[in-house]
């Protein structure tokens, strides 16, 4: 027999570079940017291949909302895999996938109650945007045909989904294959005017956003939002009143309304959908990462029955929603999203994040007089950093100086996983974190940005 393969860092990065690509990486950047096997993972740390451990402080892309191998989902799955791993869902049900539907509809928000399923979050915006399309074209008004986006926002990176992402780092290549939609102006906080509070910012940024509906809801299927905070466009954060006032303009213009849940859902502003705190209800409810605890990927879109009748019909009109994948509903991550909903039903998740959030702000505290750095900002348990060259005149470092490398290699070396956003540290650590945990994690930041403002 062969002697096994060697398993330490070096041999499986080694092995790793000769055939995989990775995602949003330069691949370019691993000649000298160590790659990191992780061979096993408990709570929040991850482990490699040479017995080095890592705090998860930014939830493995936001998606280990209970770390990683939670007891429960994981005995969920195991159970499951005894009696059904996968069937199509097109003519075929299963338990899983409706006990799951039925779960959703119980807790989203009054209104919403049918549930689509997809593989991955940017999957979901897809069929939201198909689905709000092909609604209106089931009524006959096939002129509106496009969306509208707030400017900053990440929706993901499949060309529907990118069509509506205003991050030039994801979109520009790809700009000639995509849809052409309107940008209406965040209500980011970060932009406001002197002394105009974040309460201020969504009235005025309402009233652009009226402006651009007026000339333009005739054509306009939907307006799309990642309620509260702008993930991926740089952690940036807004006002609630923004929302319900965005559902009020949505009605008034008869647009939908998308509200992009993927990241911010299930506990992670505060309450267990972000949407709660502007008191709406969305047409379309978009959901994923934290929807199976990290464990698989599934996706869920929730809305109406409004809509769900506008193509309900004999097979001769047409009207179907012929869009599919072939893992729709599978029932293997049916069974972790209901063993991580079930959690958040016996435990005391939102008032424990809540004191979580308390402690991470208390520990973000000594950042906000940094003279380089220009905001701390905070929604539940997401926090962010904002770095920058001269605080007085909001200077950015030059992207080409990668501070925030420095400050994710800084981290790896003091067993933490950061990793910013450009020269926004942030911070999005699973629900299972403790006090002293996040304190050991806002101080390495501290540390780590001290360092990579060193010239």
């Amino acid at each position: 027999m062969s002697s096994p393969l060697p398993r330490t860092n070096a041999a499986l990065a080694a092995r790793d570079l000769a055939v995989l690509w990775h995602p949003c990486t330069q691949m370019h950047d691993h000649e000298t940017l160590p790659l990191l096997p992780i061979v096993r993972a408990e709570g929040v740390w991850l482990h490699d291949a040479d017995g080095g451990r890592y705090l998860d402080a930014v939830s493995s892309w936001w998606t280990n909302v209970f770390g990683h191998r939670h007891p429960r989902i994981v005995a969920a799955l195991k159970q499951q895999l005894d009696t059904l791993d996968h069937v199509m869902l097109a003519g075929f049900t299963h338990e899983p996938a409706l006990e799951l539907a039925e779960a959703l509809v119980a807790l989203a928000p009054a209104g919403l109650s049918r549930v689509f399923y997809a593989d991955n979050g940017s999957s979901a915006i897809e069929v939201a945007l198909k689905m709000s399309f092909h609604y209106w074209r089931n009524l006959g008004r096939g002129a509106k045909r496009r969306f509208i986006a707030l400017s900053g926002s990440y929706h993901g990176e499949t060309l529907g989904a990118l069509s509506v992402t205003d991050v030039p780092l994801y979109r520009d290549t790809y700009a000639p294959l995509l849809l052409q939609p309107l940008f209406a102006p965040s209500p980011d906080t970060w932009l406001a005017e002197p002394g105009e509070t974040p309460a201020a910012v969504a009235t005025r940024r309402l009233g652009e956003l009226r402006t651009l509906l007026e000339q333009h809801a005739s054509e306009t299927c939907a307006v799309i939002v990642e309620p509260l905070v702008q993930c991926a466009g740089g952690m940036r954060m807004y006002d609630p009143s923004y929302l319900t006032g965005l559902r009020a303009l949505c009605d008034e213009f008869e647009v939908h309304l998308i509200a992009d849940e993927i990241a911010v859902g299930f506990g992670r502003t505060g309450t267990l959908f972000a949407c709660e705190q502007g008191r709406i209800t969305p047409d379309f409810l978009c959901l994923s990462k934290g929807l199976t605890g990290g464990t698989l990927p599934l996706s869920a879109v929730v809305t109406t029955q409004a809509v769900y009748a506008a193509f309900y019909a004999e097979y001769a009109s047409g009207k179907a929603f012929l869009h599919s994948h072939s893992y729709t509903g599978n029932a293997l991550a049916c069974r972790a999203a209901l063993a991580t909903l079930q959690i958040f039903r016996d435990e005391p998740v939102l008032a424990r994040n809540r004191e979580l959030a308390a402690v991470l702000a208390r520990e973000l505290d000594p950042l906000r007089d940094h003279p380089q750095v220009a905001d701390v900002r905070q929604t539940g348990l997401i926090a962010a950093v904002e770095l920058v060259r001269d605080r007085a005149t909001r200077e950015p470092f030059p992207a080409a100086e990668r501070r925030g490398l420095r400050v994710y290699r800084h981290g790896l070396a003091h067993e933490m996983l950061l990793r910013p956003l450009g020269n926004v540290v942030y911070f999005m650590p699973p629900y299972v974190i403790e006090p002293e945990q996040i304190a050991t994690m806002v101080r390495v930041a501290r540390d780590g940005i001290a360092a990579a403002l060193l010239d």
